[in-house]
């Protein structure tokens, strides 16, 4: 299925996975874009892989941006919201009307669903090997049948959540990994303030990473239905 963001007219298709209804593209909401070298832990950023400059339009015809949507700071992630935990998040985030920036929790909903235990959907390290090719869309660049680098190591799509290496803007500044890597934020803080949880899928390997990173970085979002 598929609905209109009434903000600027970009349209998502969305799938029910499990109990929870995801976006299977990432949020290309774009008020504004900035330059990679331009980073704040506090103050929202937003980045369009490769492109260096301010202006939206232009960003807007980069294959980076069509492809693969928009890089987040947390705040720009977060719309000016404080950390949640809860499930669901109550964030809304940079997401449209009736729908949400995931939390942590939400995160691990989908994961257990898929297949990966409760103790290991807690963990940051060896949490399995396949709940992840079942989020990553199939097919590799070599092939000309897909966007990820490599043999896009079990990929499977089963979920149909249709994963993206969109990369990430990187803490310095920069952009980097995309063929590679995709990234996307939760509405839980971590450690500290400056920080957040993420997910992230590999080309290399069929499992699906949890980490707490700098707000600072630019990461892609999906959003969840209210």
């Amino acid at each position: 299925s598929e609905f209109t963001d009434s903000r600027d007219e970009n349209t998502y298709s969305y799938r029910l996975i499990g109990t929870q209804v995801w976006m299977t593209e990432n949020l290309a909401y774009l008020p504004r874009v900035d330059p990679s070298d331009l980073g704040s832990d506090l103050s929202p950023r937003y980045y369009v892989y490769n492109y260096n400059h301010d202006n939206i339009t232009t960003a807007k015809t980069y294959n980076e941006y069509i492809f693969y949507g928009v890089l987040y700071n947390w705040p720009a992630a977060m719309g000016g919201s404080t950390s949640s935990s809860a499930n669901p998040s109550g964030v809304q985030g940079a997401c449209p009307d009736g729908w949400h920036l995931p939390s942590d929790a939400e995160w691990k909903q989908l994961e257990m669903y898929l297949g990966m235990t409760e103790s290991d959907a807690n963990k940051t390290e060896d949490r399995g090997s396949t709940v992840g090719g079942k989020l990553k869309a199939t097919g590799t660049v070599t092939e000309g049948t897909g966007l990820w680098n490599g043999t896009n190591v079990g990929a499977t799509n089963a979920s149909n959540f249709s994963g993206l290496p969109g990369g990430f803007r990187l803490y310095s500044g920069g952009f980097a990994e995309i063929g590679n890597y995709g990234y996307w934020w939760s509405s839980t803080e971590g450690s500290s303030s400056t920080n957040a949880w993420r997910r992230y899928l590999c080309y290399t390997n069929g499992g699906v990473n949890r980490q707490i990173a700098a707000n600072r970085q630019g990461f892609s979002v999906r959003c969840v239905r209210d």
